[in-house]
């Protein structure tokens, strides 16, 4: 039950965190969201909201990662897993009206120059992101450093499309984005075909 507990908190944070960002959400909707007693947050994370906020940005920065392999292991042309993966990002933003976009760039943006653990908390998550996004790259032929860029590219394509998708209430930058991922991913595969022979 307690476990229970605490992943309704996490969940449902979550979900505020990526409508609301982190100032915008308070405890009582969290627990109001998470059908939680009041008590039971500061049971779970002694630490408050700051000790509850960098959790949710590390467990969602693995759920997303986790996204990310699901849609590139079902699709064997990684050209059509890049677009698969933004325009599905899209498609999420699209069905929730613009509302739930990533809660790791939306907490990034807001607090990272005045809450230094939520700050190393997202800088963790990018940084995995890009490991083992580069990982999956360099499996495909990619030098490191080639791999580790593109990835980089990536994470602020995707992240400045969540940003300028949300003001406009339009698929428009994401569509963009995506071509762009595509192109980038095409020249560094092509790149490293070149290179090889």
């Amino acid at each position: 039950m307690a476990t229970q507990t605490r992943e309704r908190i996490l969940d449902a944070t979550a979900e505020l965190f990526r409508r609301h960002g982190y100032t915008g959400t308070g405890l009582k909707q969290i627990v109001a969201a998470a059908s939680a007693p009041f008590g039971s947050v500061y049971h779970h994370f002694p630490g408050g909201k700051e000790q509850l906020g960098a959790e949710v940005v590390l467990r969602s920065g693995r759920m997303y990662f986790e996204l990310f392999e699901l849609i590139f292991d079902a699709e064997p042309d990684p050209l059509e897993a890049v677009r698969g993966f933004f325009l599905g990002a899209g498609e999420t933003l699209r069905v929730t009206d613009y509302a739930d976009a990533c809660p790791i760039g939306t907490v990034a943006l807001e607090v990272a120059s005045t809450n230094e653990p939520l700050r190393l908390a997202t800088a963790e998550v990018f940084e995995d992101w890009i490991v083992r996004g580069a990982a999956r790259f360099e499996g495909l032929g990619l030098e490191p450093a080639a791999a580790r860029a593109l990835i980089i590219q990536f994470v602020a394509l995707l992240e400045g499309a969540f940003m300028l998708a949300r003001a406009a209430k339009s698929l428009e930058a994401m569509e963009r984005a995506a071509e762009a991922a595509v192109a980038l991913t095409r020249a560094a595969l092509q790149q490293s075909v070149d290179t090889a022979g």
